[in-house]
C-alpha cells in the first residue's frame, strides 16, 4: 500500500474510529452474536444475520483503518508556507468570477462539499506546487475550468 497523507486532525479521526471499532463495536456485535445464537434456530433468525453482517463490515474496515494508520505519514505545517500550495495548504482561487476555498488534504480525508479535495484528483494535482496569482486550466466534471490562486494558507 502506498503512503497515506493525512493532517494531524485527520489522523485523530481514523484513530479515533479505530480505537471505537476495536474497542466498543466489534465486542457489542459480538454479543449480539450471542444472544441470537441463545434464541435457537438461525437459519430463520434475522437478528442474527444482520448481526454477521454488521461484524463482517467491521472487521474489514478495521483492517482498512490499520493499513492506512500504519502508512500514514502525518502532514504538519505545509513545508513551503504561504509560497506554494502542498498537502495541507489552503488555498482561496478565483473561477468563473467567484471566490472558492479548498484545502489540499490526503485522500482519506477527502470531502468535496467541504471543501477539502484530494492531492491526488484533477483538482488537487492542479494546485499542487503552484504560487499566488498563478492560473491554470483543469478538466473537472463540470468541463474545462479556469482557476486563479488568490492567496495560499
Amino acid at each position: 500500500m502506498s503512503i497515506q497523507y493525512l493532517t494531524p486532525s485527520g489522523f485523530t479521526e481514523l484513530k479515533k474510529e479505530y480505537d471505537e471499532l476495536k474497542t466498543n463495536k466489534i465486542p457489542e456485535i459480538a454479543n449480539r452474536i450471542d444472544d441470537a445464537k441463545q434464541q435457537g434456530d438461525l437459519s430463520e433468525n434475522a437478528e442474527y444475520h444482520q448481526a454477521r453482517e454488521d461484524m463482517s463490515w467491521a472487521k474489514t474496515r478495521l483492517l482498512e483503518l490499520d493499513r492506512i494508520l500504519e502508512n500514514a505519514k502525518v502532514m504538519d505545517e505545509p513545508k513551503n508556507g504561504k509560497d506554494k500550495i502542498s498537502i495541507g495548504s489552503t488555498a482561496t482561487v478565483k473561477v468563473n468570477g467567484n471566490k472558492k476555498e479548498y484545502t489540499i488534504v490526503g485522500a482519506q480525508e477527502a470531502n468535496p462539499l467541504k471543501g477539502l479535495i484530494s492531492n491526488e484528483s484533477p483538482l488537487g494535482r492542479a494546485f499542487l506546487g503552484r504560487k499566488k496569482d498563478d492560473k491554470m486550466e483543469v478538466v473537472v466534471p463540470a468541463g474545462k475550468q479556469t482557476y486563479e490562486i488568490i492567496e495560499i494558507n
